[in-house]
């Protein structure tokens, strides 16, 4: 059955790899590997995946696995710059510690802050730390992020990368039932140049697009 690419829409896709729960593919033009829709959970088994994080802005290490988008962004920030972090979870701390840095911020979950409002405002930066992976449509919804920034504004996404087929055979970011689309540096590329954007990888599954 032909697939349509979830990220750029190319119906050039292949097989990738199987694993005993599901079918990845991969699209020859923006090189996402992706889940074929038949093996998306339901919206209720995928909260009951989300409602098992213990996330929070308390915990020293889930703020230093952070610091690795927070830091690097916060540098290309002017002061007093207002964000959205998309996808915030259910406890919330990259906004947190963009507040404490002096950046006004608003969140959005579809689970767990579904305010649809806060994405009819525009702000000068977005992050999405652990949240591209988990979407069905990211061609859309990347497309809407970028549209809600000015020129110069940011988009900061954190994801861990696909390096080679031998390396996702073994790799236990697939084991995770949530985990739907997997980018690598060369889906990025494709996504910058799509949203006129340009992008740079300044840490470890970190990617940082701004727009020209």
């Amino acid at each position: 059955m032909m697939q349509t690419c979830p990220l750029c829409a190319s119906r050039d896709t292949r097989h990738y790899h199987r694993d005993a729960r599901r079918d990845y593919r991969q699209c020859a033009r923006c090189e996402l590997v992706f889940v074929p829709p038949a093996s998306r959970l339901a919206p209720a088994a995928e909260r009951a995946v989300y409602d098992q994080h213990r996330n929070s802005p308390d915990d020293p290490g889930y703020r230093r696995f952070l610091s690795r988008l927070f830091d690097p962004l916060r540098e290309c920030l002017p002061p007093g710059a207002r964000g959205l972090d998309f996808g915030a979870g259910p406890g919330p701390t990259l906004s947190v510690m963009f507040e404490e840095a002096g950046h006004p911020m608003a969140i959005y979950d579809p689970f767990y802050a579904p305010d649809r409002a806060v994405l009819e405002r525009r702000y000068d930066f977005i992050t999405a730390t652990e949240v591209v992976e988990h979407l069905f449509e990211p061609g859309r919804e990347l497309e809407r992020l970028a549209a809600m920034l000015p020129a110069g504004g940011w988009l900061g996404l954190m994801t861990k990368r696909v390096a080679s087929r031998e390396a996702f055979a073994g790799w236990h970011y697939i084991l995770d039932p949530t985990h739907v689309v997997f980018f690598s540096e060369a889906s990025f590329a494709w996504l910058a140049g799509h949203l006129g954007m340009s992008v740079e990888f300044p840490a470890a599954d970190v990617a940082l697009l701004q727009k020209r």
